[in-house]
């Protein structure tokens, strides 16, 4: 059994109702040690039940933030309490935010202002911020590469580009985060992308309930699941299933600083 992170999923959705002390368990049992739980819908409800299931569960911890979906939506009240809610002790993220273009929920224009906000949040919360990008690599390259990015870094979440689409975030210095995709059967990119990566830059997440890795495609996703994005990525990059495990449980260790209440790894 390998010692895992969940680097990012929703386990404070209504997916899990009723029956997240199981998903729990089931993620416990198969060697998950750590899970953050990422509160980003399309209120405040949502960072604030992230928040309280980080102090309920000490291998728990929370990030607080609004979908870009969502940006139109957040009030100068909104701005107020995710800036308390980041200084919780358990918050160890900010986001996820940064821009969609697939779906365009929210006006690009609007999305990219929130996203930018987003980044002074965590700048001086000093928390790593957690960037959801998908069919606008270009746009959010250049507002990074603008700032501020926080001293503590960050990730891009679900990674979804191509190699020099990766090479352009690690040089900024951010994170790349793989899920389930990299199982998919189309995702030749995405795996290019993955075994171009420095192994000690990689983390690995469900983005539970969504993108259940196959053979779980289709079906809710939840953080037990992972294991099976942590065999893609090893096989991508010719690795073995536990070096892939110890590099990703460190780098996710590294990034959201997870001594709180939650024992390091080998400690």
């Amino acid at each position: 059994m390998l010692p895992l992170v969940d680097s990012h999923c929703h386990l404070d959705f209504e997916d899990f109702k009723g029956e997240l002390p199981e998903v729990l368990a089931r993620a416990r049992a198969g060697g998950i040690v750590a899970m953050v739980c990422v509160g980003s819908g399309g209120d405040l409800e949502t960072a604030e039940r992230a928040v309280a299931l980080a102090e309920k569960e000490p291998d728990i911890t929370a990030a607080v933030g609004y979908h870009p979906h969502d940006a139109e939506k957040i009030t100068d009240e909104s701005w107020s309490a995710l800036a308390k809610l980041a200084d919780h002790p358990k918050v160890v993220g900010i986001g996820e935010t940064g821009l969609d273009y697939y779906y365009d929920h929210s006006p690009r224009d609007v999305q990219q202002g929130v996203f930018v906000r987003f980044l002074k949040l965590a700048t001086t919360a000093r928390k790593p911020v957690i960037c959801h990008v998908r069919d606008a690599h270009e746009d959010a390259t250049r507002i990074l590469r603008d700032g501020p990015i926080p001293t503590e870094g960050g990730v891009i979440h679900c990674f979804t580009g191509g190699p020099e689409d990766a090479r352009r975030y690690l040089d900024l210095g951010l994170d790349l985060s793989f899920s389930g995709v990299l199982t998919f059967k189309k995702a030749d990119d995405i795996r290019k992308a993955a075994a171009y990566a420095p192994i000690s830059r990689v983390l690995v997440e469900t983005d539970a309930p969504f993108l259940a890795p196959i053979p779980h495609r289709g079906k809710r996703n939840e953080p037990a699941f992972i294991t099976r994005t942590l065999e893609a990525l090893a096989q991508v990059r010719g690795i073995t299933n536990s070096q892939a495990a110890e590099a990703t449980t460190a780098n996710a260790f590294r990034l959201f600083r997870l001594s709180q209440g939650i024992p390091l790894i080998g400690g």
